[in-house]
């Protein structure tokens, strides 16, 4: 078993910039494509992005442009990096292993308890 802890995020204005993170436990972390994902009030969890253990990325249309995953093998972390906020993108922010960097791929692990990012003036 994988477990995620999330950590970054916060209230920041339109326009503004986070960074979050995810450390994952586990020797295994390396070997799994890793995503980021979000769900905002009243919506279902949806893939933000996510990065294969080569690199490969994949985003959503939605932050194309604005946000940069990353990831660090030796750490077991995986990083977002989002700029441009808008309040669209208020929500809490997960990540998860996966086998393929895309939307229809299944999340491996449990969820963790996620970290909130909240964009309002």
């Amino acid at each position: 078993q994988v477990q995620f802890v999330e950590s970054g995020g916060g209230l920041v204005q339109p326009g503004g910039s986070l960074r979050l993170s995810c450390a994952a436990s586990g020797t295994i972390f390396s070997f799994y494509a890793m995503g980021w994902y979000r769900q905002g009030p009243g919506k279902q969890r949806e893939l933000v992005a996510a990065i294969t253990s080569g690199g490969t990325l994949n985003y959503a249309d939605s932050v194309k442009g604005r946000f940069t995953i990353s990831r660090d093998n030796a750490k077991n972390t995986v990083y977002l990096q989002m700029n441009s906020l808008k309040p669209a993108d208020t929500a809490a922010y997960y990540c998860n292993a996966q086998l393929l960097p895309t939307a229809q791929a299944i999340p491996l692990f449990d969820w963790g308890q996620g970290t909130q990012v909240t964009v309002s003036s």
